[in-house]
């Protein structure tokens, strides 16, 4: 099967391109080639998407399916318009970012309700507005597309260091600063599975929208999965939402964060989603402590991105924390 993916030169586009190329398919990935290597086997085709004939390298070439990851809406429009023809398979990659309510468990990607798309000029998107850019892309591919809407994707080469920063924090062991409760729910997928799905769904043809997205785990059984595969001694202390938030301990990913990290109430249905439809459909996930082993790998052998609390912040904050213990129990003294 001849594979064109709009990217392929970074982390989930890579990745998609090294598991199509090991399946024997023929894949050509088109892009400005800045972001990083190709996989080896794929051919790399030059295009600019962020002009007005960007896309014309690829006249003439045929393809049998087609995987779009952009983000931005002007570059989806674009590449529908130049390229979404009959008998092609189209894969969009969005992500559980569109979902307008995030407080409700268990939803499911056929049933959620949507954020609002942006304003059709706006061809760029921002972090700010990101969920509904991808809205408005989901509706720019149409729905004769298969939309895999992608959780928290981690595993190795992620650029953003947001799963990354709990093995990287877990080897080093000793006392771990843990948001919230051990029961707190927690959802990602390894980009290699989401990879895996996606080159599937172009060999099955599949149509629909999914949430790509690994099982419900909890956040003590997520902690203590990590540490075990990495032969890590860890004790953990559970700081509660409003301590954190009191100590300027950011949410999600970022500077000074604790990733995979959200508040409840009001997330209580971002990382809890009923993938049940996308595993029937033959999305499978492999061990927490491979992805685990091998991300921690990676970011050593690469020195790869880690974001978070740096271990001078995350000392401090849990000094804070036991010295109210002590001056709780000396003021009642």
């Amino acid at each position: 099967m001849r594979i064109l993916i709009l990217g392929g030169s970074q982390f989930l586009g890579r990745a998609i391109a090294n598991h199509a190329c090991a399946a024997g398919h023929d894949v050509s990935c088109a892009a400005r080639g800045l972001a990083g290597p190709i996989a080896p086997g794929a051919r790399l085709i030059r295009i600019d998407r962020d002009v007005a004939e960007g896309l014309a390298p690829l006249t003439g070439e045929t393809f049998d399916a087609l995987v779009e990851v952009s983000r931005h809406p002007g570059q989806v429009r674009r590449g529908v318009a130049a390229l979404k023809r009959p008998g092609v398979h189209w894969t969009f990659v969005s992500t559980i970012s569109v979902y307008a309510d995030n407080r409700v468990p268990g939803q499911r990607a056929d049933k959620a309700p949507l954020r609002e798309p942006i304003a059709a000029e706006i061809e760029h998107t921002t972090d700010a507005i990101y969920g509904a850019a991808k809205v408005a892309c989901e509706q720019a591919v149409g729905n004769d597309a298969f939309i895999c809407r992608a959780g928290l994707i981690a595993g190795p080469e992620d650029p953003t260091g947001r799963f990354a920063y709990w093995p990287a924090r877990l080897a080093r062991g000793g006392e771990v600063l843990a948001p919230g409760s051990p029961e707190d729910a927690i959802q990602f997928i390894d980009v290699r599975d989401l990879a895996q799905w996606i080159v599937h769904a172009a060999e099955v043809r599949l149509i629909g929208i999914y949430d790509g997205i690994g099982p419900v785990r909890t956040r003590g059984e997520f902690l203590a999965e990590c540490a075990s595969a990495l032969d890590a001694s860890c004790t953990f202390t559970w700081v509660d939402r409003a301590f954190l938030e009191a100590h300027d301990v950011r949410r999600w990913a970022g500077p000074r964060s604790l990733p995979l990290w959200l508040p409840l109430p009001d997330f209580a249905g971002f990382m809890t989603r009923d993938t049940s439809p996308a595993r029937a459909a033959g999305l499978t996930a492999r061990p927490l402590a491979v992805t685990a082993r091998d991300t921690l790998h990676w970011l050593r052998a690469s020195n790869g991105p880690v974001v978070g609390l740096s271990s001078d912040e995350e000392s401090a904050v849990l000094s804070a924390w036991h010295a109210r213990g002590t001056a709780a129990a000396a003021t009642a003294i």
